[in-house]
């Protein structure tokens, strides 16, 4: 039995917090932020997927994102596109009380492969 040599695909998860989530009354975003854990967590649990990192841009961008720049960051290795598919639609399927995390946050994904520079330009 042969291992698999196939490349993952490396991903940009770019993720935007719509105005949903600031028209909340205070103290009410707890049960999105909820969501978006378990958002991440069931991301992170694809199978092949490996996250490399996130970054949170919410510090010298305040307020709604709906284009870049974008809120939320998260590079991942991810094995095929419908794994990245099925990324994506954890944002339809993770709820946040009666509604679904999509009601607070949008997703788009940038597919590509890993950098690499020749070794003769090193």
């Amino acid at each position: 039995m042969s291992q698999s040599t196939t490349t993952p695909l490396r991903v940009m998860f770019c993720i935007g917090i719509t105005q949903n989530f600031f028209d909340l009354p205070t103290g009410e975003g707890i049960e999105v932020w909820k969501g978006f854990s378990a958002m991440m967590k069931s991301l992170a649990s694809l199978p092949g997927v490996h996250v490399l990192g996130a970054i949170d841009d919410d510090r010298l961008m305040v307020g709604p994102s709906t284009t870049s720049p974008w809120t939320v960051y998260i590079m991942a290795d991810v094995p095929d596109y419908d794994t990245v598919v099925a990324a994506c639609n954890l944002f339809r399927t993770t709820p946040v009380g009666q509604y679904s995390l999509w009601r607070y946050a949008k997703v788009e994904a940038r597919v590509g492969r890993a950098l690499e520079i020749p070794a003769e330009a090193r």
